[in-house]
């Protein structure tokens, strides 16, 4: 991926797990091309509110690779060194996964950097809430973006 906030280890491991594919596969290049990066990715702000009644900000991710197939599906990965790269990463694995077996689904995933553990039940419970409030918005079809 030609900018520096894709690279990371996961997203250039799937790239080239991917081109490897679609050279199997005699992939016409303009698709290869358009398939080697997301449709869509964010980075938000995510307010927390701590139990100690502080509010910490951590980042989050979205990152949508394709819907050709049908709507996004993806979960959210919560780890402190998550970054915009792995994410994108997790996203276009999960389009392959939903296309391999047949599910009418695009690829997508969301990250948090925080450490779960270091959460109570509470903490994670209200951020994963406001991420979602956060980041995702309704298109003009209907669909969550």
């Amino acid at each position: 991926m030609p900018t520096v906030e894709w690279r990371s280890p996961a997203s250039e491991m799937a790239v080239q797990q991917f081109d490897i594919a679609a050279a199997k596969l005699n992939l016409d290049a303009n698709v290869a091309g358009r398939l080697r990066r997301p449709e869509r990715a964010m980075i938000v702000s995510v307010p927390t509110r701590m139990d100690d009644t502080r509010v910490h900000v951590f980042t989050g991710y979205r990152v949508q690779h394709n819907d050709v197939l049908g709507p996004f599906k993806g979960g959210i990965r919560y780890h402190p060194a998550v970054n915009l790269g792995e994410v994108s990463a997790l996203a276009m694995w999960m389009t392959w996964k939903c296309s391999l077996v047949g599910l009418p689904l695009g690829g997508a995933k969301g990250g948090v950097a925080c450490d779960p553990a270091e959460l109570s039940r509470h903490e994670l419970q209200s951020m994963t809430r406001r991420r979602g409030q956060g980041d995702w918005s309704v298109g003009q079809d209907g669909r969550i973006l």
